[in-house]
């Protein structure tokens, strides 16, 4: 039996002239940019693919330390969190050990004649136990401070506020990374593909959106911005220049009622950027489409933003999708194993405003045909012309002048 075995010897091609390489055919180049990997400027699952790099005013970063803190990865916030506990923990056991040092308090250990400053506080590792059962309230009863120690009784107030402030940042600062929305995005679909086809008689691009939970996203919007380079008339080279697509908001499609999932639309007319794009222009174009789904969460009120993209290789023309919803006894049934299927529909390959020129020389040919002759009508007994229709005819004639004369 034969079998096909990769040779280890792989064949070299020649290694051409440069000016054979820039003589290569139109095809070649264009396989090579189709096997290229395409840059997306925002992934499918919403990260923007963008880093920022050479930014030396890092000191920014500090004056909102609370945002940079809620905006670490969860490794380095917890990592922060026990560190600030831990660090002042220390710093405050550190500060009740020199003041036992300082008074003597370590030297009379065990003396009942003499009042130290804070009870049974005799090493380091005492006063530690004592700073974490002071700022955190807990109070064993084993330790306390002493009426006999002024500056005992100011530290105890300073570690009291600092602890408190410590207290709301650091679990603030918890809570909200605990709560972000970012989760509550992850429950939010967009389908796989977009699609073009005819829709009430006009081409349109359109993608579908879903809310996977029960609770409602309230006073959700959505927009689309077009991401592609361009050249101004002045030679300006944009990259990654960033156009709306008007998905209903000259009309308010744009505010959804997102329960079941709704397909957006976008009608390619003269204002769209697609008004020139035909079938084949769209497989040869390097374009992103990015989608934003804004709304506020029910369960916490806070603003919830998902986001998804598409490329050219996405845009599938000539398919609609497959329909999601069903009426059960009683309630309607979302089936979201057909969300992102697509089927075939009977679509022009030409552009919007190709479309449109045929559609007003049809109309205008059928404006220019002459119009029929008006058939006489003849009596069917004897095939000769009606005359009674004639005498009635005549007869209002001479009423219509009559009182044109007494006028």
């Amino acid at each position: 039996m034969e079998q096909d075995v990769e040779s280890s010897v792989s064949a070299r091609r020649p290694k051409l002239p440069k000016q054979a390489r820039e003589d290569l055919p139109k095809q070649l180049v264009d396989k090579n940019r189709a096997k290229r990997k395409v840059q997306r400027y925002v992934r499918k699952d919403g990260k923007c693919n963008v880093h920022h790099g050479n930014v030396r005013e890092t000191y920014r970063y500090l004056t909102d330390i609370f945002t940079t803190l809620v905006d670490l990865k969860w490794r380095f916030n917890l990592f922060i969190f026990v560190l600030v506990y831990t660090v002042t923990w220390l710093f405050f056991g550190f500060m009740w050990w020199l003041i036992a040092y300082i008074r003597g308090d370590l030297d009379h250990v065990g003396d009942n004649q003499w009042t130290p400053c804070v009870n049974n506080l005799n090493s380091f590792v005492s006063a530690f136990l004592f700073s974490i059962e002071t700022e955190t309230t807990i109070g064993y009863g084993y330790r306390v401070i002493t009426d006999k120690c002024p500056e005992g009784i100011l530290l105890l107030l300073v570690q009291s506020v600092l602890g408190s402030i410590v207290n709301a940042f650091m679990v603030g600062c918890m809570f909200v990374k605990i709560s972000q929305p970012k989760k509550r995005a992850e429950t939010l679909v967009f389908s796989t593909n977009a699609v073009i086809s005819m829709r009430d008689g006009r081409l349109c691009l359109m993608f579908r959106v879903g809310d996977l939970r029960n609770s409602h996203i309230v006073e959700a919007s959505i927009r689309a911005k077009l991401i592609k380079s361009k050249q101004t008339k002045e030679g300006e080279f944009i990259p990654l220049n960033q156009t709306d697509i008007n998905v209903g908001y000259d009309t308010g499609d744009d505010r959804l009622f997102l329960v079941s999932p709704l397909i957006i639309c976008h009608e390619i007319n003269q204002q769209s950027p697609f008004w020139e794009i035909s079938k084949a222009h769209l497989a040869k174009e390097e374009l992103e489409i990015v989608v934003i789904l804004e709304g506020m969460v029910e369960a916490t009120g806070m603003t919830c933003q998902a986001r998804s993209s598409y490329v050219a290789s996405e845009i599938m023309w000539g398919y609609r999708f497959t329909p999601v919803l069903t009426l059960e006894d009683g309630f309607y049934e979302v089936d979201y194993n057909s969300f992102h299927e697509v089927y075939e529909t009977n679509t022009p390959t030409c552009s919007a405003r190709e479309l449109a020129e045929m559609a007003a020389w049809s109309l205008a040919g059928k404006l220019s045909q002459p119009a029929l002759p008006e058939i006489e009508k003849r009596d069917p007994e004897t095939d000769a012309p009606d005359t009674h229709d004639t005498e009635e005819q005549a007869e209002r004639n001479g009423d219509i002048a009559n009182v044109e004369s007494k006028v």
